[in-house]
């Protein structure tokens, strides 16, 4: 089975082109992690929002992130991140075209 974490907080930018330049060695070195699988990159700019959807192996190894990207997140001075782990229901998602096998 795999595992959801869902990440989401308040982000004054930068957001697109320039939210990808900013984070593109922060985006490689999430590659490295242990158990993760995947990623999409999220952003409200009319919100002040962003975070991300990802997807790990083990839910041990989600909890572990969390843990690493909370202070990761305080160290830019953001706080407030709602960060929610959820289990993953394949057979459905599979029927709705999940990448997950």
């Amino acid at each position: 089975m795999a595992y959801l974490l869902q990440v989401d907080f308040k982000h004054e930018g930068p957001y697109g082109d320039e939210m990808a330049e900013a984070y593109s060695d922060l985006a490689k070195s999430i590659n490295e992690e242990p158990g993760f699988l995947w990623k999409i990159w999220t952003e409200n700019q009319q919100m002040n929002e962003a975070g991300g959807i990802y997807i790990f192996e083990k839910k041990e190894d989600a909890e572990k992130y969390v843990d690493k990207h909370t202070k990761r997140l305080s160290g830019f001075g953001i706080t407030n991140a709602n960060m929610k782990i959820f289990d993953i229901n394949e057979r459905l998602s599979q029927i709705t075209q999940s990448p997950l096998k």
